[in-house]
């Protein structure tokens, strides 16, 4: 019993860590971006923990997770609606002493959020608001929880072999396709191309930017470290020590990758390398040794500041660099799994490559049936003027930064 406790209170702990994200991914997107969509772009990460858990609690939990006797109920295994549906009379012993039932929801909840998050930085500043909250709505409520249940789940992923520690590929490049898809179809923010070359739109607050990757850095101790499922101590510093050189190595690389690229130290690459590092180990962080990590991390740095690049030559334009980070890193990460630490071999990387194939093409084409639809029907991108105008005002009749001194009398 006393085991169960500790474990249940590291569990705890690092549900709040991976909630304190949300404030991250939040300052990050908005330092990233013009001040006249400050407002837009916090209401929709917002409103993404909000519905991302409801839905969870609705339907989610219980189709991603349907390992229950009474709960094979078709191909897709669900459960039955709400957390306590599939209870039948489950104990304190969930996951074999390991932590509560209720704490495994919220941990696992606080996961499934985070997929609508990435897609919310690649598509700011040019997204209606109705549009990008009935798409997160059903891309949490149904395509997170299907794929995640194929491996996390026990389904035939996990049969396979495939292995995906914390979620490189099974938040984060989920996430990533669906940013991709999205941002396909809404086209570049106005002035983003001119005369076929690339034109920066700074953000508003760099210092946002950083705060929000230091908090983001910070809260992968909990997603990582929470992923053991346990208190263990070895596998838990282990953990821990990983995804921190990971990070470090991300930033390293990509700064200097960036500076030898375009001759200029650019923090924007820089904090965006750290994000790499992290989402590339988070596939394997309890497989790597040290070493192992710090390669893993340093490619993913590499990968973030040539795939920017390539985003730009394609007029993909993705203001905060999700694709570079989400996509491509959690792609790299999810295949570094069968190249370096315990599982490595060409048989794990073969796995590990069907796995990424199989994921990335039920994702592209949920996503593009999601918002195609949309564009179809209520339209995805907000008009010239309000675009122009910013969202803020536009669809919130709001400013984050009002002038007070209009307001004196």
């Amino acid at each position: 019993m006393e085991m169960l406790t500790v474990n249940n209170v590291w569990m705890m702990i690092c549900t709040g860590l991976v909630f304190f994200m949300h404030l991250g991914f939040s300052l990050l997107e908005i330092g990233l971006t013009r001040q006249k969509n400050t407002i837009n772009i916090l209401f929709k990460n917002i409103f993404i923990i909000c519905m991302g858990l409801l839905v969870y609690y609705i339907g989610g939990f219980n189709l991603m997770y349907p390992g229950f006797e009474d709960g094979d109920l078709g191909i897709l295994k669900f459960a039955g609606f709400g957390i306590e549906a599939p209870l039948n009379g489950m104990t304190a012993d969930y996951a074999s002493g390991g932590y509560t039932w209720w704490t495994d929801f919220l941990f696992q909840g606080m996961f499934a959020a985070t997929a609508a998050t990435i897609v919310s930085g690649a598509v700011a500043e040019r997204i209606k608001l109705s549009s990008f909250m009935l798409f997160s709505i059903i891309y949490v409520g149904l395509v997170y929880p299907i794929v995640g249940s194929w491996k996390w789940g026990g389904g035939f992923l996990d049969s396979l072999g495939f292995y995906d520690f914390a979620g490189s590929t099974l938040v984060h490049s989920v996430g990533g396709w669906a940013a991709l898809v999205a941002v396909w179809l809404l086209g570049a923010r106005i002035g983003k191309f001119k005369n076929g070359k690339s034109i920066p739109i700074l953000g508003h607050n760099i210092p946002f930017a950083t705060a929000g990757v230091l908090i983001l850095w910070l809260g992968w101790f909990g997603f990582n470290g929470g992923s053991v499922l346990s208190a263990d101590p070895a596998l838990t510093s282990l953990t821990l020590v990983t995804t921190c050189l990971a990070a470090v190595a991300g930033g390293i690389s990509a700064a200097i990758t960036s500076f030898i690229k375009d001759k200029t130290f650019d923090l924007t690459m820089f904090l965006n390398g750290i994000l790499g590092g992290l989402v590339a180990i988070t596939a394997g962080a309890d497989l790597m040794s040290p070493n192992e990590s710090v390669l893993v991390g340093l490619i993913g740095g590499v990968i973030v500041v040539f795939a920017v690049s390539l985003l730009d030559k394609l007029k993909l334009d993705d203001p905060v660099g999700v694709i570079a980070v989400h996509l491509g890193c959690g792609i790299w990460g999810t295949l570094a799994v069968g190249i370096f630490g315990d599982m490595a071999g060409v048989s794990q990387f073969l796995t590990q490559l069907t796995g990424v194939g199989i994921i990335g093409a039920f994702c592209l084409i949920s996503a593009f049936i999601i918002l195609f639809t949309l564009k179809k029907t209520i339209g995805l991108r907000v008009s010239k003027s309000e675009e122009i105008e910013g969202l803020d005002n536009a669809e919130h009749g709001m400013s984050a930064y009002p002038d007070f001194r209009l307001n004196q009398h």
